[in-house]
């Protein structure tokens, strides 16, 4: 006897049937108020989504076919920077990200047993052509695919001052362009907007209106690093599971739609790691959870390199347990829980399909508001990011304090009993008072307050 596929044994429910179904469940309680979650970024969450939410909706999102894992790893020895390398690449390290404290430091001794098999990420702390061509000659002689990662503009919105000046940096930059062979040098610090409290769709725009003002500084030049390597966008992910996995998928979008009008390299290389914004020094293993689902939704979104943080890296200085979990915790998503097995598994998901889609619309639409406005640079100089991103922390903090938004451990279901670690580290905002050309975007986490609170009363 021939059986029949087992959906055809069902009759098609529309959307609208659905919605009738749950209205009349609802007893008279109204379906907008009781079921209608209205998110920070502005896109109303329903209660279903169906496939007729897809119509209309053609999310071109490449995807990459793999995901490889990556060490950070701060330097300001170039012996301990090349011995934590290499310990690194033993346990599993399949990438390694290296931030250069100081010109000084020799970079051949930091990257003396690197292999091919790795790729490296290098970010200095300084902006320095001579160096990075030590670098390219590095790279050509070994083989090692080395990837700059320069972000003068990133600097300044972080510290309130350039390099040097607008005029030098840019000239800096240039040369570096023009002189050196890596695989990328335009660097898109989004972690820093995220860090500091702002929506999704803010992240998006102001990331992209970030990478635009790059994009018109080299437009029409004969060296543009556009043309001949990936951009590459650092992105911090927080706990909003689903919405950081459309966050990932629609930053693509959009950064293809820009690069259409400048005939430019669609392409883009996406490193995440997790949020501080959301991380605690209260029931602080609870942040080794976070961190898992955090690089979860990276994977998921599609992100080229994960990065993921140390579960006391708030409050502890880099030590050998936090650095071991943090990676392990990657080596069994992979190794274990097969998270590289399927390409692109949020394809046709019908929620987040539509999710993507509403982010990147509301993005574009926001980025176009920028450009209109005098451009990312001049916004930031005016301080109208800075306000906008103020503004949306603020609310973000409002939820946290009224128990909307939940961190387990610190602003519900806290242990009055609770040891607090050692502070190695400082874990509150410093004022720091000190001459800028304009204000800084200021990372805060959400459970501060609490955490201050909580310490005066232990």
């Amino acid at each position: 006897m021939m059986t029949k596929p087992l959906f055809e044994s069902f009759e098609e429910v529309s959307a609208k049937q659905w919605k009738q179904k749950i209205q009349f469940d609802l007893k008279g309680a109204d379906y907008n108020e009781a079921l209608i979650y209205k998110s920070l970024e502005g896109i109303d969450i329903k209660p279903f989504y169906h496939q007729e939410d897809l119509i209309n909706i053609d999310n071109p999102v490449s995807h990459p076919s793999s995901w490889k894992n990556a060490v950070k790893i701060l330097v300001d020895d170039p012996i301990i920077g090349h011995q934590k390398a290499s310990e690194a690449i033993k346990k599993g390290a399949e990438s390694l990200h290296f931030v250069i404290s100081k010109e000084a430091i020799d970079p051949r001794i930091v990257l003396q047993n690197s292999t091919t098999k790795i790729d490296i990420f290098i970010q200095t702390n300084f902006i320095s052509p001579t160096y990075i061509q030590k670098l390219s000659d590095i790279a050509k002689e070994k083989g090692l695919t080395i990837y700059i990662l320069t972000d003068i503009i990133g600097n300044l919105a972080s510290t309130g001052n350039w390099y040097h000046n607008l005029k030098e940096d840019h000239t800096l930059l240039d040369e570096i362009v023009t002189k050196t062979h890596l695989n990328s040098y335009i660097h898109i610090d989004m972690g820093l907007y995220q860090n500091a409290g702002a929506t999704m769709v803010q992240q998006l725009a102001y990331g992209l209106a970030h990478a635009n003002e790059y994009l018109n500084h080299f437009n029409n030049k004969t060296s543009s690093p556009f043309t001949k390597t990936p951009i590459v966008f650092s992105i911090a992910i927080g706990g909003n599971y689903f919405f950081e996995i459309a966050k990932l998928r629609a930053l693509r979008i959009v950064w293809s739609t820009l690069t259409e009008a400048y005939n430019t390299l669609p392409e883009c290389h996406i490193i995440t790691s997790p949020s501080h914004r959301n991380k605690t020094i209260l029931d602080y293993n609870v942040n080794m959870l976070r961190t898992t689902t955090e690089c979860m939704s990276a994977i998921l979104g599609g992100a080229d390199t994960i990065q993921n943080l140390p579960y006391d890296d708030i409050y502890h200085l880099e030590n050998d347990f936090g650095a071991r979990i943090s990676l392990n915790q990657l080596l069994i998503l992979k190794n274990e829980s097969y998270f590289d097995l399927v390409s692109n598994p949020a394809s046709g998901s019908y929620y987040i399909e539509s999710l993507t889609a509403q982010m990147a619309e509301k993005a574009l639409l926001l980025f176009k508001n920028i450009e209109e406005g005098g451009g990312f640079l001049q916004q930031l100089k005016s301080g109208i990011i800075q306000k906008k991103i103020k503004e949306s922390s603020k609310k973000e903090q409002e939820l946290f304090d009224d128990e909307e938004i939940i961190l387990t451990g610190t602003n519900k279901y806290q242990n009055p009993e609770e040891h607090i670690p050692e502070l190695q580290k400082p874990v509150f905002i410093e004022k720091n008072v000190r001459k800028t050309l304009l204000q800084p975007i200021i990372k805060q986490r959400l459970s501060e307050e609490i955490e201050k609170k909580s310490l005066i009363k232990r």
